[in-house]
């Protein structure tokens, strides 16, 4: 069961109580699902009862366990349990993992990208004419198409070239301007969202161009907007120390495993993985990143998940292929799956921030 399955499963659940009477309230459109915090269990968990409990005139533990008592008739379960002022955890099966590998391999570098066209909004973005903040523009705007929003960006200023040619920015691209413009979709036509964002992070406190593209787009994306970003040198070396190696190299390892389980003649099968369950949380979370990044316009929150997910699938790497005179397992192509699924989110997340994964490292 995947992160958007669960989801749906909740608002089902939600549904239900509605239709039986135990709830009187307008079922939200979507149903937040992400991994446990602090004091939490299972899987994954959801606040859609705290958020139900006002509109519902009920306390957050009564309205859980009104949609606890339905979730238990989802056979993909195997608990559903009620902590802290009402959160919902779930317990999945062991299928859980092997259903969420195949949702990203599936989908490729797509994974997490909005799957219904057109949301229905349109962004205007503008920023100043200062090196960080078109990069950081740039981003956003790709990452808010990603999640199915038509947008037009401009800058303020005069663009040096190098910063298109270098670092490969793009804020130049028209689209609706206001909320009186009508953008066509397939056969409809929908109304533009008058919704503009302004981006303008702490500039760059000297000039990144000699990084080169991807180290100078790590360094003026990993960090906060509101912190200053650090323009050295070490961002070009290849030590864990560095957070964009560390990215880039666990997505080539990824790869370089797909490479030789297919000279030892096995492929990448899902199937369930113990001791991944980190990995298979962050993995599982991706779109949910995706959408509060897009939401915020906070391209860091990005940057970060992408290395807490390299972080995370290092220690696996080491098991995927079978060692010695071992043959090659279930367990080995269920590891491989989940590794090519973390390589997958790895790229996917890269490209939206502009920056290359390479295959080799």
């Amino acid at each position: 069961m995947t992160p958007a399955e669960l989801s749906r499963a909740v608002l089902h659940a939600v549904r239900r109580a509605v239709d039986e009477g135990e709830l009187s309230v307008t079922v939200p459109e979507r149903a937040v699902v992400t991994p446990p915090r602090p004091g939490g269990c299972g899987d994954y968990a959801t606040n859609v009862a705290l958020q139900l409990a006002r509109p519902a005139g009920q306390p957050p533990q009564r309205v859980a366990e009104i949609l606890r008592a339905r979730l238990l008739d989802e056979q993909r379960f195997t608990d559903v349990v009620v902590t802290g002022p009402g959160f919902i955890n779930f317990s999945l099966r062991g299928t859980a993992t092997a259903d969420l590998v195949e949702e990203v391999l599936r989908r490729g570098p797509r994974y997490g990208h909005a799957t219904a066209g057109f949301s229905g909004t349109a962004v205007g973005i503008s920023c100043p004419a200062e090196v960080r903040a078109v990069v950081v523009a740039d981003v956003v705007s790709r990452i808010m198409r990603s999640q199915g929003h038509f947008v037009r960006t401009e800058c303020e200023g005069r663009l040096a070239p190098e910063w298109a040619s270098v670092l490969g920015t793009d804020v130049t691209t028209r689209g609706p301007r206001t909320a009186d413009t009508h953008v066509r979709t397939a056969d409809t036509h929908v109304r533009a969202a008058d919704t503009y964002v302004r981006i303008a992070p702490v500039p760059a406190p000297a000039d990144p161009l000699p990084l080169g593209r991807d180290a100078a787009r790590w360094a003026l994306l990993h960090p906060a907007a509101h912190d200053r970003p650090r323009i050295p040198g070490d961002h070009l070396v290849q030590r864990e120390g560095n957070p964009l190696f560390r990215v880039r190299y666990a997505h080539a390892r990824t790869r370089a495993l797909l490479r030789n389980a297919a000279d030892l003649g096995f492929h990448p099968e899902p199937g369930p993985v113990s001791e991944a369950d980190a990995l298979t949380a962050l993995i599982g979370d991706h779109p949910r990143v995706l959408a509060a990044t897009a939401t915020h316009h906070t391209p860091d929150r990005l940057a970060r998940h992408l290395l807490a997910v390299a972080d995370a699938a290092t220690p696996l790497l080491p098991a995927v292929l079978p060692l010695g005179e071992e043959k090659p397992s279930a367990a080995h192509r269920a590891r491989l799956a989940l590794a090519e699924a973390a390589g997958t989110v790895l790229a996917g997340g890269l490209s939206l921030l502009g920056i290359d994964a390479p295959d080799h490292l």
